[in-house]
């Protein structure tokens, strides 16, 4: 080969290097509003295929010099970092969160924003605090609130909802058909289901436009209006409680949660009589994961006092795998954690937390409820429990009681030592949340959580209140 050639070719690699092109080189130049980045095109990469990023590691200008782009060098400074360690650098928290989120929607990696600072492993149980409150339009309290999994929020109140993007800071109201929502699921982040205990059909809302998508109704014997008592969902379906409007029957119905057609049809009551068992509706649907079934309960209030039960369903079979039915110290509220496989309950007599494990469930155990709090009250029938809520999160359990909310956390104990059963112990540990200063006001109404954010409303207060850790955040 003539040594000229070898010259020219020599020249051109360190021409293209130069511009972070080369063919042998993973090097990328960028010139960002007169700034010079090096980064490699592993690097550029990880921000997927979609983004502005990819296309850096690909440049195709025919020009001299690094790809220069007209944007702010220390914002992408940040957004750099966040490419190259998967958390934003300390020196974002000089930034307004908006430029930094107006910035990764031009270089379309706001996903990996938000999994930096809404992501659902960063939610610190024992270390959060009251950060704002986010007011609502009009005069109706909240009667119901939903979250995506990464922070999303949506809240009820009247016939209105109320949306906020997944940082707080942009927010949108819509005007339902309903006189006041009592059930609220986020199905995605501008799109959910609604329904309401007086108002017949469930309602798929589209609230970024403000318009009903569907309405889903469930066709009774009696062919009367169905009403939506309770609405759960797992990753691929939607479940819905429905009663009739006589109140003489109700159904759990399954839909696809992509298409909403219906899937088939479970709990199905028909009331005849005094039978107050199947006159029960479920009040709450909640999906365990690890074990493919939901969890529908209910109660109901009679001469005897609070009477429920709570189910676990099948939805292949259509069949129940376990009951049980309260009759002693019933539910004021339930709720259940895959994480920790168990079911928690607030007694409405004695207002104690009380849980009975999955993995021990047709023991035969006519009661596997055990009592973490104050056992001494369990007879009490002052109705201590009443209004309180209780949640899971995470590897934690909430429980309100009034107006504090209390933490229950699993003690790790010696594996050695175990039940009767085989199992180990289990202890359970109660803390009080937050700063004494956030604690005490109005009774809690609602709890809901959401990437790493706790959210709570209060009795007769037009607002939200958003906790989270006092070390996240900008």
């Amino acid at each position: 080969m003539p040594p000229f050639i070898t010259t020219m070719a020599s020249q051109n690699d360190q021409l293209n290097r130069s511009r972070g092109i080369g063919p042998q080189s993973d090097i990328i130049t960028i010139d960002v509003g007169g700034q010079i980045f090096q980064t490699t095109k592993q690097t550029l990469a990880l921000a997927g295929p979609k983004s502005l990023f990819s296309h850096f590691a690909h440049p195709t200008q025919l020009g001299l010099g690094p790809l220069f782009i007209d944007r702010d060098p220390e914002l992408f400074s940040v957004l750099l970092s966040l490419l190259r360690t998967g958390n934003l650098p300390s020196k974002a928290k000089s930034f307004d969160l908006e430029d930094l989120i107006a910035e990764s929607k031009f270089y379309n990696i706001e996903s990996l924003l938000i999994n930096s600072l809404s992501n659902p492993c960063q939610f610190d149980a024992f270390n959060l605090e009251k950060s704002q409150t986010l007011p609502l339009n009009g005069r109706d309290f909240t009667s119901a609130m939903a979250t995506t999994s990464f922070g999303t929020l949506h809240v009820a109140h009247g016939s209105k909802i109320t949306s906020f993007d997944w940082a707080l800071r942009i927010k949108s109201t819509i005007l339902t058909q309903f006189t006041a929502i009592d059930s609220l699921l986020a199905i995605k982040p501008t799109l959910a289901a609604a329904g309401a205990t007086d108002f017949s059909g469930m309602q798929i809302l589209d609230l970024e436009k403000g318009f009903v998508r569907e309405t889903l109704c469930w066709e009774n014997v009696t062919q009367s209006s169905s009403t939506v008592q309770a609405i759960g969902s797992s990753p691929d379906f939607l479940f819905t409680s429905f009663e009739s409007g006589r109140r003489n029957s109700n159904s759990i119905m399954v839909y696809d949660l992509q298409s909403f057609s219906p899937v088939t049809e479970i709990a199905h009551c028909e009331i005849y009589g005094a039978d107050l068992d199947s006159a029960i509706p479920a009040t709450k649907l909640k999906w365990v994961e690890s074990y493919n079934v939901v969890m529908a309960s209910g109660s109901h209030s009679g001469p005897s006092g609070m009477l429920g039960n709570v189910k676990l369903w099948d939805i292949r079979s259509g069949n129940v795998i376990w009951e049980l039915k309260e009759r002693v110290d019933c539910f004021s509220d339930i709720t259940v954690s895959d994480s920790l496989s168990a079911i928690f309950k607030v007694g409405v007599n004695s207002g104690e937390v009380f849980y009975t494990d999955l993995r021990k469930l047709g023991d035969g155990d006519s009661n596997p409820w055990i009592c973490l709090g104050d056992k001494r009250k369990m007879l009490n029938v002052k109705k201590e429990g009443v209004g309180c809520k209780i949640e899971s999160y995470g590897n934690q359990l909430f429980c309100s009681k009034g107006g504090d909310v209390e933490l229950w956390s699993e003690v790790a104990m010696n594996s050695s030592k175990k039940s009767e059963d085989g199992l180990p112990n289990r202890v359970f540990r109660r803390n009080l949340m937050g700063r004494a200063k956030d604690m005490g006001g109005s009774r809690i109404t609602n709890l809901a959580f959401g990437g790493s954010k706790m959210f709570v409303t209060r009795k007769d207060q037009q607002s939200v209140e958003v906790w989270q850790s006092s070390v996240r955040g900008l």
